[in-house]
């Protein structure tokens, strides 16, 4: 454990400058985000607004961030990734601040919506910005590191999220609702010191691969725009298809503990925080796995293996299952995302790798904008068991079908383009 421990930590050190202040500013803005996304639906529910709002904000956030990322990544494209961050953190967080404040729902949905569009332009810029810092052989590990840092700051954020909303009702005069505003806040202001680190940011020089045959580069198409649209639009639907999976359950995690089991905010905190732990883990674990059964099989098992554990979720009474369940299905699911964004980053010729990344997030995000209304109403209509299960159950399907999918159209390409070499 030692001895892997000290692999992965001289694997960071090799990483260049700009990765590195990258990594420390999204730990920072991912454990403020860890602490608004754990709480933000539980201070709605308190605010004894009906169940649905959650569901609109969700939505009108996604729409919003998707309909802003192609743009956001042509802009991107034009002016560098550095200032797009920076720019994108300061307005989110400033967004993130009004919806700790605002109390009534058309407020609500306008913030929602502002934070969607900001947001856009940091999501679309930091996987190219990534792989325009590194080597296409160190990119599966980079990812791995990468994603696994920002989940492990997600843990921090989850766990600071209830216990600060626990603590301040505890310790002073708050109400709920109070608290966990102040808790919000204090997740603002932990995102915004993000920004601190990506002042520090240089100019990014592309890496460009010089061996064409190299294994990084073998399943790359060719360099025309139609063949490379061709394989953005294939990736797409996968991504399509598991974002509308997502945005089914993910949003909701927090409020499926606490109308189905009637979990407090610091238990609640805890088993998110967990869940992203684990994920940290497993991230880790990625590469080795790639190293065995190359990166299309190891995103499929890592999928499949999940899918087990969300229907145990869906219909267990137990909080003790229902935790397992979340715990196994959130690290291994979330295991194929670095796999992901690095085949991503593979499959396109370098000057269309911004769009192919736009693309993504922008399905992803459409799939959570559609579920948004439908997962609330499930819960709405069939109660805290039953609503639940059947969301659960849907985005099971999706999920097994988006394997499915991924296999036959880019697993027998990578076997057909090895039987040609």
């Amino acid at each position: 454990m030692k001895r892997w421990l000290q692999e992965w930590l001289q694997t960071i050190r090799s990483f260049n400058r700009n990765i590195r202040y990258f990594m420390l500013a999204n730990v920072l803005i991912q454990i403020g985000m860890g602490v608004f996304s754990v709480m933000y639906n539980l201070y709605i529910r308190q605010l004894s607004l009906p169940e649905t709002v959650s569901g609109s904000v969700i939505a009108v956030m996604s729409l919003a961030t998707a309909l802003m990322l192609i743009p956001a990544g042509v802009i991107s494209d034009k002016i560098g990734r550095k200032w797009i961050i920076i720019a994108g953190t300061l307005f989110t967080a400033i967004t993130l601040a009004g919806r700790s404040i605002v109390m009534t729902e058309q407020p609500m949905l306008v913030l929602a919506f502002m934070t969607g569009i900001v947001w856009a332009f940091v999501q679309v810029s930091g996987v190219p910005f990534l792989a325009e810092n590194s080597a296409p052989r160190e990119r599966v590990h980079l990812f791995s590191i990468h994603f696994s840092l920002v989940t492990v700051a997600s843990v921090i954020g989850n766990l600071l999220g209830g216990i600060v909303a626990d603590g301040f009702m505890f310790f002073t005069s708050m109400t709920s609702v109070e608290s966990i505003q102040a808790s919000l806040l204090v997740g603002v202001v932990i995102f915004a010191l993000g920004i601190l680190p990506l002042v520090k940011l240089t100019a990014t020089a592309q890496y460009v691969e010089q061996d064409k045959s190299s294994v990084e580069r073998e399943d790359v198409v060719e360099t025309g725009f139609k063949d490379n649209l061709k394989i953005i639009v294939l990736f797409a639907f996968a991504q399509l298809v598991i974002g509308t999976g997502s945005g089914l359950v993910i949003p909701y995690l927090n409020l499926y503990f606490a109308d189905r089991f009637d979990a407090s905010n610091s238990y609640i905190g805890l088993i998110l925080a967990l869940g992203s732990a684990m994920t940290a883990v497993a991230m880790l674990i990625g590469p080795v796995v790639v190293k065995r059964i190359g990166k299309v099989n190891a995103l499929i098992v890592f999928q499949l293996l999940s899918i087990p554990f969300l229907f145990l979720t869906a219909f267990t009474s137990s909080l003790f299952l229902a935790s397992v369940g979340f715990l196994l299905r959130q690290a291994l699911m979330n295991a194929g995302n670095p796999i992901q964004s690095a085949i991503a980053m593979e499959i396109v010729a370098d000057k269309y790798k911004g769009l192919a990344n736009s693309v993504n997030q922008m399905v992803f995000n459409l799939g959570w904008a559609t579920m948004g209304l439908p997962a609330t109403w499930l819960v709405a209509t069939y109660g805290s068991y039953w609503g639940y299960a059947y969301a659960f159950s849907i985005t099971g399907v999706l999920y097994l079908s988006a394997s499915c999918y991924f296999y036959m159209i880019f697993g027998r390409r990578k076997k057909q383009r090895e039987q040609t070499v």
